[in-house]
């Protein structure tokens, strides 16, 4: 004969599971229904998350210190970047919330876990800030393309977040490498 499990012992079994594995849940976490992500997904959303906030924290480092010809451009380009990154990770880490996982954004685990290369201290010239940038961004795109069909399987629901953060840092990187760009066969 199989035993009931009450609603009261469920909830100690999840609430065990979640403090081995290291994660504080809420009793309002604990109450919720619905779709859950499987550590995989976690993490792959997790190293999205981590790239472009990184992405908004560089940005900024570049926004700051760039000069040479250009500079309103570039600057003002760089706002725009900042403002779309800080948007898809905010997306992203809420995301990750309804789907009962716990995104970590703090400057110790962006550090440590970015695929993004560091940013060069002190001043640099606009041309060499729009090829740093550049660089960057396909390396967002390229944690998003690595994850895009693990995320897909588990939750299209994700995965259509990512196109459209791709199809914005597909354009952004068009546009910004395009300053140092030559007419082709010229």
């Amino acid at each position: 004969m199989a035993t009931k499990t009450t609603s009261k012992s469920k909830s100690k079994s999840t609430e065990s599971a979640s403090a081995q594995a290291g994660v504080k849940t809420t009793r309002r976490q604990n109450a919720e229904k619905g779709f859950t992500a499987s550590p995989t997904l976690a993490a792959n959303l997790q190293a999205v998350l981590v790239d472009l906030l990184e992405l908004a924290l560089q940005g900024k480092q570049a926004h700051w210190n760039v000069v040479g010809r250009n500079f309103r451009d570039t600057h003002r380009q760089l706002d725009e970047i900042i403002e779309d990154a800080r948007t898809f990770s905010d997306t992203i880490a809420e995301r990750m919330r309804a789907l009962h996982a716990v995104p970590d954004g703090r400057s110790a685990t962006i550090s440590a876990t970015t695929s993004l290369p560091e940013f060069p201290a002190g001043e640099v010239s606009t041309t060499e800030t729009i090829d740093l940038v550049t660089e960057r961004l396909e390396a967002c795109v390229g944690t998003m393309r690595k994850v895009h069909d693990d995320v897909d399987e588990e939750d299209p629901t994700s995965a259509d977040l990512l196109h459209a953060i791709i199809e914005r840092l597909e354009q952004f990187a068009w546009m910004v490498s395009a300053e140092n760009r030559s007419p082709a066969g010229r």
